[in-house]
């Protein structure tokens, strides 16, 4: 059976897809796909490892089941859905199923961030489809929202929540007052955190996300290894206590914006968020891209950014498009060379530091901070506290990251400190320039 032509979108025939991987996502995807409700979609195969102990008995008698790619790469499928994570061996699955004459649709940010241009550079001399809706804030339809709904703007910024489990884990902490290591146990325990959870808390998961609007939003396209990560893992409870007398409290945001020289500033990190953001109203683990552009101004993007139904949801729409022939198979992503992203933001900040009081200590730190150009803004302390274990804080006047990092990092050879001190930027409005 030949390839469904896919310029057109006027053949009779169903879109025959083949899904590799039959996980939470895969099993969520095949459910949609077997309801019913999408005529023009006929799933065909399903790839997974130890094939056997996954079979389901509501998908249709005549699916074939195989752990062998192959079979689905020499198979009249014409959409590989690649859903089993990671860079190995997927990057080369979705290149050769694009060689073989295949549309392929993935929710894999890591190989979207770092080979998406280069494979829709292949998908394009194929005269195939690449789509990869579900990379990028699970059932949010940003790349749709960012490519063509917004493609009459000039966009400078994009900020986002984009990451389900470091939310998940921030709105608990600062709801009830727990801990971050109790916060992440019942995140866990409810299926929102894996057992390592590594790559959501300390950034990564974002960073790849964060890569790929900036390719697809900004027309930038930056090495996700070059954006500067921090970790949630630093925040403490008593953050949210000294956020709330701030009018702000805490996310893990994403942030990338085009300076005017030709760099890109971008970072994922934990940030003071005004409580009248946009990302200050997103709970639990939801995500939102807040995008500005020199037109338009600023447009928000929220919902679920991750499960099995929502992320789904993305995939089935990606093969809907490809059914109906929507679009060309032009490029989503910036081409060219990736730049390394700079943290260079200019913006207030937040010091946090416990100590083991004594006299002095606040003219000690000041003077730190003088001899790095920072102006302190007003010290705030919290009644209650033991003397031997104190916390307090400094706001800063807006400065760059890099004098507050090279200061703190002077600062923590004072041995009056019972833990690390504790920065975080404060996101401000920022006016075009």
């Amino acid at each position: 059976m030949p390839a469904r032509d896919l310029e057109n979108g006027t053949s009779s025939r169903p879109l025959g897809v083949a899904l590799v991987g039959f996980g939470t996502v895969g099993q969520a995807v095949a459910r949609i796909l077997c309801n019913g409700s999408h005529g023009r979609l006929l799933l065909t195969h399903v790839c997974n490892r130890r094939v056997e102990r996954k079979r389901a008995g509501w998908v249709p008698a005549g699916v074939t089941w195989t752990d062998d790619i192959e079979a689905v790469l020499d198979s009249p499928a014409d959409v590989v859905v690649e859903l089993i994570g990671g860079h190995d061996p997927a990057a080369s699955w979705i290149r050769r199923a694009l060689e073989a004459g295949k549309s392929v649709v993935t929710a894999n940010k890591q190989v979207i961030a770092e080979q998406g241009a280069e494979l829709e550079a292949l998908a394009r001399r194929r005269g195939r489809r690449l789509r990869f809706e579900a990379a990028v804030a699970g059932g949010i339809p940003i790349i749709h929202g960012l490519q063509e709904g917004l493609a009459g703007d000039r966009l400078f910024r994009v900020l986002g929540i984009l990451n389900g489990t470091c939310n998940y884990i921030l709105t608990r902490m600062e709801a009830d007052g727990v801990s971050f290591d109790a916060a992440l146990r019942e995140a866990q325990e409810l299926g929102y955190a894996e057992a390592d959870p590594a790559a959501d808390v300390d950034g990564f998961d974002a960073q790849a996300k964060l890569a790929i609007l900036s390719a697809v939003g900004l027309r930038r396209p930056i090495g996700a290894s070059s954006i500067p990560l921090r970790t949630i893992t630093t925040i403490d409870a008593v953050d949210f206590a000294y956020a709330k007398q701030l009018a702000c409290t805490i996310r893990q945001v994403s942030r990338a914006e085009h300076d005017g020289d030709g760099r890109v500033l971008a970072a994922v990190q934990p940030m003071l968020v005004p409580r009248t953001s946009a990302l200050a109203q997103v709970s639990g683990s939801r995500n939102v891209v807040v995008v500005e552009g020199a037109a338009g101004g600023e447009t928000a993007f929220f919902g679920h950014g991750a499960g099995g139904d929502p992320t789904a949801v993305a995939v089935v729409s990606d093969l809907e498009s490809i059914a109906r022939g929507s679009g060309d198979p032009a490029a989503r992503l910036a081409a060219g060379p990736a730049a390394s992203a700079v943290q260079d933001f200019v913006s207030p900040h937040y010091a946090r530091f416990i100590i083991n009081d004594r006299p002095g200590i606040v003219a000690a730190l000041a003077g730190v901070f003088s001899r790095h150009g920072v102006n302190i803004d007003a010290v705030l302390q919290q009644p209650g506290w033991p003397k031997t274990n104190l916390p307090f804080v400094m706001t800063l006047n807006a400065c760059s990251a890099a004098a507050v990092h090279a200061a703190l990092a002077e600062a923590s050879a004072f041995d009056f400190h019972v833990r690390p001190p504790l920065w975080m930027p404060v996101l401000t409005p920022r006016q075009q320039t």
